[in-house]
């Protein structure tokens, strides 16, 4: 594994993005080695909880749209010969399927956020059962600046609320850890010195309970969710998704330019 650690701490199983010089922006690799551990995790029947935590002074920024990165992403999917169809297909497995089995998996999880969580960093937390922010946290998704109206797996109604999901899509501004607690998207802010010991702190606790109790709690909640409309919504709005790729294609002549953009936005943030 090149761009996620893996290790255990009794019955916790630690992941951790570990692109640091690149704001653990994610690349095809470095999703499926995440997804990988977390099979290796989910199938080690010593664990009983998954914490996800980054390195560096950011969570994620999002899904690595550097020059270089792009490049080697056109090698998985050839936008100008297979179009949107080719495009569809690539996000809806590499995208909104793993993030979906992240959501579902058998085993609580726990996410550690610190610093910024833009964009498809959101994509990483939301799956999460439970996400633990530093007190210097903050999210936000300004995908809107390409013609798109927001990441793949769209939690925001779902982790804000409807008024303010749609003020945050709209303006593209941040969201800080003590407003995202108190609208219940986080569960707890600590100091960001104490993040990673709180979090493991929360981790041990829980591993504590019995495994099938666990699960089942777990399955219960999400049910919940998806009776109430959650899966359905993923899937409808993951296709007005893909429809705002087909507008930015219209109107760009092609994402990189666009894309560029965004990018010179992060790196003033």
């Amino acid at each position: 594994m090149e761009f996620i650690q893996y290790e255990t701490q009794g019955r916790v199983a630690v992941l951790t993005l570990d692109r640091p010089e690149a704001r653990n922006a994610q690349t095809p690799q470095l999703l499926r080695e995440l997804d990988a551990n977390y099979d290796r995790a989910t199938e080690d029947e010593n664990i009983r909880v998954i914490v996800l935590k980054a390195n560096g002074k950011h969570f994620s920024a999002g899904h690595d749209i550097s020059p270089e990165a792009t490049k080697n992403w056109k090698t998985e999917v050839d936008v100008g010969k297979s179009g949107l169809a080719g495009l569809y297909e690539w996000e809806r497995k590499n995208y909104l399927g793993m993030t979906r089995k992240w959501r579902d998996l058998p085993k609580p999880t726990i996410a550690a956020v610190q610093g910024g969580c833009i964009a498809a960093g959101l994509m990483l937390c939301w799956p999460c059962d439970l996400i633990v922010a530093a007190d210097d946290a903050w999210f936000t998704d300004p995908v809107a600046r390409m013609g798109i109206g927001g990441v793949e797996y769209h939690g925001h109604t779902w982790e804000f609320g409807a008024r303010k999901a749609k003020e945050l899509l709209f303006t593209g501004n941040r969201i800080g850890a003590e407003e995202a607690e108190r609208l219940g998207m986080v569960n707890r802010v600590v100091p960001r010195a104490e993040l990673v010991e709180q979090t493991l702190a929360l981790a041990t606790q829980i591993a504590e309970m019995d495994p099938f109790a666990l699960s089942q709690a777990k399955r219960a909640v999400n049910q919940t969710l998806d009776i109430q409309g959650f899966y359905t919504s993923l899937q409808s709005v993951f296709d007005m998704h893909s429809l705002g790729h087909g507008n930015a294609l219209s109107v760009t002549k092609g994402e990189l330019a666009i894309l560029m953009d965004l990018e010179g936005m992060k790196k003033k943030v």
